[in-house]
């Protein structure tokens, strides 16, 4: 059974910059236990007076582009420059056991050893768009334990893009050339999202067909309307297996930095995804609340064979449970 800390060995461990007890810590946040919930709050309540000083950065891609790889080398480029990366890796779930089914602590092996580098997969569980539903309070928990960059690694799928955009600072999208047409199949939505896309695997017979791609990225960035950061999106060529670009990435980063905090956007965004994220707790706290009802759980099996077998609509079916469980809280109240 795992041993469960005071709060003060955990706030203690992580401002100390203790990886191990970091890690405990976002497990605590990851728990469903009341008193794991209970204890996360007074951790996160107790640490945020140093949080906010990172730099956030979503990194989305398909399958394939190589973003365990540019992540590797991105997060060793940064480290030897004297800084502590965090890289929350959102692994997709098996629907059979809710584990996950990567392992980018394996993946970044090289990274994985840096004494300046913390790695965590996480399971998406539940939640929609490839994002764990602790994300972003794992995110505040590295940035008390004194990581300056957090990169969210998301699986790059639905609704991933516009999650992992509302809770970092800056967007990077990894795109592949020599795929055939490269504006094919570039959804609008994620194109007016990035603040930056980056070719990946631009290296040897490719770099000439990735140089290319840059070009035609970058003619439909500006296709869409100005950015309300004030920050126009750019597009660069870059080989993670390489490391190369990897500077030219965090000028782009530190460039986007200096004009949002100038104009005001920087401290805006962040406060509306404060808003957001208070949001989204509502809707995962009721949904919990929902199927651990008792009676709820009891009338689930049977709806959802009458529902399968088209005996009942599912929007009835859902009412009913609604109803059902609502007047189970309206007499546990009164009792």
């Amino acid at each position: 059974m795992r041993k469960r800390f005071s709060a003060d060995s955990y706030v203690q461990g992580i401002l100390a910059g203790d990886r191990i007890m970091l890690g405990r810590a976002i497990t605590v946040t990851e728990s469903r236990l009341p008193e794991d919930k209970k204890l996360a709050a007074e951790i996160l309540t107790r640490i945020l007076p140093k949080t906010g000083k990172s730099v956030r950065i979503g990194i989305t891609g398909i399958p394939g582009v190589g973003k365990s790889t540019f992540i590797e080398a991105f997060g060793e480029y940064l480290t030897l420059q004297g800084m502590r990366v965090a890289v929350l890796a959102i692994d997709p779930s098996s629907k059979k056991s809710g584990g996950a089914i990567l392992g980018d602590k394996t993946r970044m092996e090289k990274l994985s050893h840096n004494v300046r580098a913390f790695i965590r997969p996480s399971a998406t569980g539940l939640s929609l768009g490839g994002v764990a539903r602790s994300t972003r309070e794992a995110m505040l928990l590295c940035e008390a334990a004194g990581y300056e960059v957090i990169l969210v690694e998301t699986v790059g799928v639905g609704q991933s893009e516009t999650l992992v955009k509302g809770m970092t600072d800056f967007f990077l999208l990894l795109m592949l050339a020599g795929a055939g047409d490269e504006l094919q199949g570039i959804k609008k939505g994620i194109m007016e999202m990035v603040d930056a896309i980056a070719v990946n695997k631009a290296d040897g017979e490719n770099e000439k067909t990735a140089n290319q791609a840059v070009s035609e990225y970058q003619n439909a960035l500006h296709l869409f309307p100005a950015a309300e950061s004030g920050f126009q999106a750019k597009v660069i060529a870059c080989s993670g297996l390489y490391g190369k670009g990897m500077d030219t990435i965090w000028e782009m980063i530190g460039e986007y930095q200096k004009i949002t905090k100038l104009n005001g956007f920087f401290l805006k965004n962040r406060q509306l995804q404060n808003a957001d994220w208070m949001h989204d707790y509502i809707r995962q706290t009721l949904a919990d609340l929902f199927y651990e009802n008792a009676e709820v759980k009891a009338m689930l099996p049977a709806m959802e064979n009458a529902v399968r077998e088209e005996k009942l609509l599912p929007p009835q079916a859902a009412n009913d449970l609604i109803d059902k469980f609502f007047k189970s809280q309206i007499f546990m109240n009164k009792s």
